[in-house]
Formats: C-alpha cells, structure tokens, sequence
C-alpha cells in the first residue's frame, strides 16, 4: 500500500493504462554559484557558465540514446540558468520553450549566495531549525513545504492534459527532487537524502490510474 492506494503490478494493468505522461527532468547546467557550492535561488539570477553550456550541449547531444522516445513540449523555469539551458535543449529538438512559474527554484531569502559554512556562523538556530522541519523557512525566503505545493499543482495537471506524451522539464534542485518525492509518495523531507547533479537527468512517469515509475534519477552519463 502507499498513500492508501492499492499497487497493482504493472505487468497486470489494463491496456487502456499504458499511456503514461513522461517528465524528462533536467537541472540547469552549472554556474558560477553552482561551481562555489553557493546557494542559488531565485534572488540570484546567474548565467550558466562556460562549463555550464558545454554541459548542457553535451546533454543536447546525447538527447536520442535516453530511451524516452519522442519529446513533445518542453517547459521551463524563468530563472535565466534554467531558460538558457532549456533554449539549447529545445533548438536541438525543433520545438519552443514554455514558461512555469512553478519550476522556479525555492527562494532561500538571506541565505542566497552564502556557502553551507557561512550560513552556518550567521544563522546557526534558523538553520537548525531549517533542516528539522519543511515547514521552516529560510530568513525572508521560502519553506520546502510551499515549493512542494506548487510542484505538486504542476504534477496533477500535466498528466491528463498530456497522456502518452513526453514533457521535458528544465528546471532547479529543490522542484525535481520534489517531483521525485511525489513519484515515490515519500515526504517532503526526502529531499535532504537526495543529491542531484547539474546537467542531470531525472526520469519519472504518470499514469491515468494515478500509479507512477521513477525510471532513472540524477543521470550524468552524457557528461562522461
């Protein structure tokens, strides 16, 4: 049982099922933050770096052997890092690039451009209290709790309006490791025993009966 739902094994299941709606999940490449192991969210708006757009040209490249077939639509956080790194993607694939909000990345308020060890010094209670609940929020910013209701939002809609399609989504650390979280029905808090990668892939699938298949997650091979 998960989430009081009854498992069927997929092997079982009416034809009629097999029309999931796939999310390829891709972090932006890497950036200047990225690369000094900042915290980046929605107040920092870098570039990708140099090493950020060949990351991501290589991903472009490799888009054929992810074995998720035809990509249908792609959307995109805002945020400038997520945007340049889907507007490669998408050239590569010959369609256009749409705009979510709800992919944008948490906004971690005062802690944006600090290192772990910074905030550490400056904030040692908050933090504290930061990583015990989802429900905190960093100073001025945005709790885990609220990024998971949005992405949420996203998650129950894509699927219905797209069954049998592969939506490929460009987004940031804490949406796709949410995303992932729901696919899993594991909680919120899951997200702090997940690393993902910049330039990663994360696979995850939707099906009409609600039931869902994590294909892969944090995918760098194409950086190899």
């Amino acid at each position: 049982m998960a989430g009081g739902q009854q498992l069927t094994p997929l092997g079982w299941r009416r034809p009629d099922l097999f029309a999931p709606t796939t999310f390829l999940m891709v972090r932006h490449g890497e950036t200047a933050l990225t690369a000094q192991r900042r915290f980046s969210g929605v107040r920092t708006d870098p570039e990708l770096s140099e090493t950020g757009r060949d990351q991501i040209e290589r991903l472009a490249a490799a888009l054929d052997r992810l074995g998720v077939g035809p990509v249908h639509s792609v959307l995109s956080s805002p945020l400038r890092r997520a945007r340049q790194s889907a507007d490669i993607l998408a050239r590569t694939l010959g369609l256009s690039v749409g705009i979510d909000q709800r992919l944008v990345e948490c906004d971690f308020g005062e802690w944006e451009g600090l290192r772990w060890a910074e905030i550490e010094r400056g904030w040692p209670a908050e933090l504290s209290a930061w990583l015990a609940s989802t429900a905190v929020a960093p100073p001025g910013g945005e709790s885990f709790d609220t990024v998971a209701a949005r992405v949420r939002q996203l998650r129950d809609e894509l699927p219905p309006a797209q069954p049998g399609r592969t939506v490929l989504l460009v987004s940031h650390v804490s949406p796709i490791k949410l995303l992932v979280s729901l696919a899993l029905a594991a909680p919120v808090g899951s997200i702090y025993r997940m690393e993902l990668s910049a330039a990663s892939v994360t696979v995850a699938q939707w099906f009409q009966d609600g039931q869902t298949s994590l294909r892969c997650y944090n995918d760098t091979s194409h950086l190899r």
